[in-house]
């Protein structure tokens, strides 16, 4: 059932607004964000991704590349840097530090 209001009445149905079911009006005060979508993929997606980067090198490095084991490895520990200041909101201050570095 999709709702369209206009004013206080349910467009196309002529039912006020205080009369929809307790559900409806929640849903209506609810504000819509991508907070909740961002927190699920920062708890679940980026450890799975992570579980799955550590089987790989378990796997090559059992194949006995350890040179390919550590090329990526340093690889993947910038990715993580930079994952992880993408996800903390930190990268103002990080680019203002390194900019410091540079400049004194």
């Amino acid at each position: 059932m999709t709702v369209t209001t206009l004013g206080a009445q349910v467009v196309g149905a002529g039912v006020p607004i205080t009369d929809l079911p307790a559900y409806g009006s929640a849903v209506v005060a609810q504000g819509l964000g991508t907070n909740g979508l961002q927190g699920w993929i920062r708890d679940n997606i980026v450890p799975l991704i992570l579980l799955g980067i550590a089987v790989i090198m378990l796997w090559i490095g059992g194949r006995g590349d350890n040179a390919g084991v550590a090329r990526r490895g340093v690889g993947l520990l910038v990715g993580l840097v930079a994952l992880g200041i993408a996800v903390s909101g930190q990268g103002p201050a990080v680019g203002q530090f390194l900019a410091q570095l540079i400049t004194g």
